[in-house]
């Protein structure tokens, strides 16, 4: 069965892993014999990832390059792959990590799990067939923390609340689109799920690699800031969804 589905990618210095990992996205494409891929790349990126993309993109039309140096952070870079795809009228739009972080064979449970009735699909690190590896134990501790606190102050009950795989269909994406989020780092994954409690959801086992040993203050403390304010607001029954 074919889809209508896009994928958006923010990329920064991956020109180590940019062979196989579009070597492992053309692969998937192939065989589901369709979909088209959102590369999102700004000024954090100082190698030659900009030039990779683009001459990708000359040759695969499947590949769009997206240069937005105007982007603040890695949430403006998601935000603005979600609405090329949403302009262009995708069905499904999923966003995941490069450098194989994630895997490119996983999109198409996402498809299934997106095709099947469900408006969200997330990517679960914790649950039968997900894992992390290559990862330090800080990275893992501070991801499995991640999702205990999440639950018990937020009240949602999701087995992974900081993965960043995941999917939505078009209408989702067109309402988070219009909230004005309140993450600037990679918690922005925690806020969405926080958001959209009340869609019809499921959790889909992945793999994720995590090459990167730490997180950086900055994102922690921001972390921390957009989790304490919607629990502020929980608790004084003043929920927030937009699902």
């Amino acid at each position: 069965m074919k889809f209508d589905f896009a994928v958006i990618i923010p990329m920064a210095n991956e020109s180590n892993d940019f062979e196989p990992f579009v070597s492992s996205l053309k692969a998937v494409l192939n065989k589901l014999k369709c979909g088209c891929i959102y590369f999102i790349i700004d000024t954090i990126s100082k190698d030659n990832t900009l030039e990779l993309c683009q001459d990708l993109s000359s040759k695969d039309q499947r590949f769009t390059t997206i240069w937005a140096p105007e982007n603040n952070n890695v949430v403006d870079a998601y935000m603005r792959g979600y609405k090329e795809a949403l302009s262009n009228n995708h069905q499904f739009i999923i966003e995941m990590d490069a450098g194989l972080s994630h895997d490119p064979r996983a999109l198409p449970m996402f498809l299934r799990v997106l095709n099947e009735g469900n408006e969200c699909a997330f990517g679960s690190r914790f649950i039968n067939g997900g894992s992390i590896f290559e990862s330090t134990w800080k990275r893992s501790f501070l991801s499995k923390v991640g999702t205990i606190l999440s639950n018990v102050l937020l009240g949602t009950n999701m087995y992974d609340m900081t993965s960043g795989f995941q999917g939505f269909h078009a209408d989702i994406v067109s309402r988070f689109l219009e909230y004005d989020l309140l993450s600037k780092a990679h918690f922005y994954q925690t806020e969405l799920r926080y958001l959209l409690r009340k869609t019809r959801y499921a959790e889909i086992p992945i793999h994720y690699r995590a090459p990167s040993p730490s997180v950086s203050k900055r994102a922690i403390h921001n972390s921390l800031h957009v989790l304490f304010f919607y629990f502020l607001k929980r608790i004084k029954f003043n929920a927030i969804a937009i699902g």
